[in-house]
Order: structure tokens, then C-alpha cells, then sequence
């Protein structure tokens, strides 16, 4: 069954909105901090029980889903019909979107991954030796800013996808023209022939 750019956009669409929504819960789920438990000369943490880490792992895990589908969606063959790729790069504004696509891609990876993490050390590593310790979480704000960061990277391939649609397209009428010219540059040819 051959999948066509719309199914495709929405396939990148619906992939981005997950990673975007799960960005936000995980972000509105986290504690501000632990409750510290005094032992004999550490401090355990305790944490209440959330789904932060979970949904912080999934949010990225949608936002990578996200990107290879945009990527891919770029490069193959709609209707039975491939362009080359340097085709669509001679186009600016394609060339300009697919790599702010790229770059906001990697940028919400990093900010949805890096509090994921420290959450899930500090939730791990929860005995400190220093007494003063106010059992912290991640940086509050960064799996938020990183979930709206994937919700642009969803739509800079969205738009890079559009983009691709009129590289196709003109490209598609350059060889149609090139074949008419041809055909009928050929007639003429052959018209001059028999007279």
C-alpha cells in the first residue's frame, strides 16, 4: 500500500502532539523537591511517587518517532513518483526548514533527556553525605521548554514537508515541459524532413 503525503503529515503531526502533551504532564507531575530523612551521618531522600521519568522517557522516545518520520516523509517516493534529492535542496527555503527542522529536533531531545535523567539519578541516588542537603529534583521548566520545542520541531517538518510538495511539483513540470519541447521540437524536425 503506498502512503501519501497526507497520511504522512499526519503521522508527523500526530507523533509530535504525543510528545508534546507527555512533555507537559511530565513537567506538571514532577516534584518541587524531597523530603529529607536524617540517618546516622547521611540524608535519605524521600520522594513522592510520580510518573516523571516515565512520561519524560516517552515524550522523547514520540519526539525521535517524530523526527525519523519527517525525515523519511521527506525522501520517498509519493505516487510511485522519487525525485532526487538535489532536487529538493536546490530549493532555499526547503534547504533553510529541513535543517531548523533538524537543529529543534535535537535541541528538544536534549532539553526533554537532560531533566529526565537527573530526575531519575536523583530519584536513584537518594542517600547524601552532606547533612545540608534539601533533596532536590531536576531544574523545574526544561521538560516543559522541551516539549514546546518539539511541538516547533513537529511543525518545521510539517512545513519542510510542504516545502518538499513544491520542489516535487515544480520539478515534476520541468520534465513534463522538457518532454513537450522535445516531442515537439522532433515533429517539427521530422515535418521539415518530408517537405
Amino acid at each position: 500500500m503506498a502512503v501519501s503525503m497526507k497520511q504522512m503529515s499526519l503521522v508527523v503531526s500526530a507523533l509530535g502532539v504525543l510528545s508534546f502533551v507527555l512533555g507537559v504532564i511530565a513537567e506538571n507531575k514532577k516534584p518541587a523537591s524531597g523530603t529529607p530523612i536524617s540517618g546516622k551521618g547521611v540524608v535519605i531522600c524521600k520522594y513522592p511517587s510520580d510518573p516523571t521519568v516515565v512520561l519524560g522517557y516517552l515524550s522523547a522516545a514520540f519526539l525521535l518517532a517524530c523526527t525519523v518520520a519527517g525525515y523519511k516523509s521527506l525522501f520517498i517516493s509519493y505516487k510511485g513518483k522519487s525525485v532526487p534529492n538535489s532536487v529538493l535542496f536546490k530549493s532555499t527555503s526547503f534547504s533553510v526548514f529541513f535543517n531548523i527542522a533538524l537543529i529543534t529536533s535535537g535541541l528538544a531531545l536534549s532539553l526533554l533527556l537532560w531533566p529526565t535523567i537527573t530526575e531519575q539519578l536523583h530519584l536513584t541516588r537518594n542517600v547524601h553525605r552532606n547533612l545540608e542537603s534539601s533533596c532536590p529534583t531536576a531544574k523545574t521548566g526544561l521538560l516543559g521548554g522541551g516539549a514546546f520545542v518539539s511541538l516547533d520541531s513537529c511543525l518545521f517538518w510539517l512545513v519542510a514537508l510542504m516545502l518538499a510538495d513544491n520542489a516535487r511539483e515544480d520539478h515534476f513540470d520541468e520534465v513534463e515541459n522538457r518532454n513537450m519541447d522535445g516531442n515537439s521540437a522532433s515533429r517539427d524536425v521530422n515535418l521539415k524532413i518530408d517537405a
